[in-house]
């Protein structure tokens, strides 16, 4: 609710034709046309302030703005404010003074949306005090209703059902002990295990003098690495026997040091001595 003391303008129109009106002559309603319009009484402005709950009418000087009568509107539609009956531009009002003495006064505007614009601003405020009172019937209807008690009571306990089912593999498993920060796996079980390496096996390869053939007709280009431990080339040369500790590999080229002077007086100067 809107402090009292505070004042709203809801409409303001600048210029209003304020006319003395003859009394009422039945009940039938007033009428404009019984009226001097082309002389109105007293022409000024008006606005139509609200304070609180309380609605006025104020008819002021256009240039002073010195107050000429001011009418307290307490329902509409009502006695207050009344419309005529042969136009929507002409209005008859109830205006009171501090000493409490009313008189009927009509007010007219030349333009019909004035008028209405003062329809709009007398019914919202109305509208706003019934707003007003159903809320503070509901509210002094929750106030007075039977309150409940949230409260846990004594002994009393709740369950949390966070949703999680059991079995279904969300736990985290546990780090292999003696893994270094990886969390391997330990192996199977019942998997096959490869057997021991025996010791005391070693490898022997065959030594073989390397033997060159060239022939002069036909040179080739003969791959030396590939040559080296080959049989294929000396079909008549003897295998030496197999040794328990593994030869040399790098012995037959020393070997074959001592016998490349041999071949080399047999085939010529074709061949380099390494």
């Amino acid at each position: 609710m809107a402090d009292p003391a505070y004042e709203r303008v809801l409409c303001v129109k600048n210029e209003v034709l304020v006319y003395k009106i003859p009394p009422r002559p039945s009940n039938r309603g007033y009428r404009a046309d019984e009226w001097k319009l082309e002389s109105p009484d007293w022409t000024g402005r008006l606005r139509v302030v609200s304070k609180g709950k309380e609605l006025l009418i104020k008819l002021e000087d256009r240039n002073s703005g010195e107050l000429f009568a001011q009418c307290p509107v307490d329902s509409y539609p009502g006695i207050a404010v009344e419309s005529v009956m042969d136009s929507s531009r002409y209005f008859v009002i109830r205006i009171k003074d501090e000493s409490g003495r009313s008189a009927f006064i009509g007010i007219g505007f030349h333009d019909r949306a004035d008028s209405f614009d003062l329809n709009v601003s007398i019914q919202d405020h109305f509208k706003w005090l019934k707003q007003e009172a159903e809320e503070e019937k509901n509210a002094s209807t929750v106030e007075t209703g039977p309150k409940l008690d949230l409260g846990f009571k004594e002994g009393q306990t709740i369950k949390l059902n966070l949703g999680t089912k059991k079995g279904d593999g969300s736990k985290l498993r546990k780090p292999v002990a003696g893994a270094s920060g990886f969390g391997l796996l330990p192996p199977p079980p019942g998997g096959s295990k490869l057997p021991p390496p025996v010791s005391g096996l070693a490898v022997t390869i065959p030594q073989q003098p390397v033997t060159f053939h060239s022939s002069p007709a036909q040179p080739q280009a003969i791959d030396l690495l590939l040559d080296i431990g080959s049989s294929e080339l000396v079909p008549n040369a003897q295998k030496p026997p197999v040794t328990q500790n593994p030869p040399d590999l790098w012995g037959d080229f020393t070997s074959a040091s001592g016998s490349q002077t041999a071949s080399s007086n047999n085939s010529g100067g074709d061949w380099v001595q390494f």
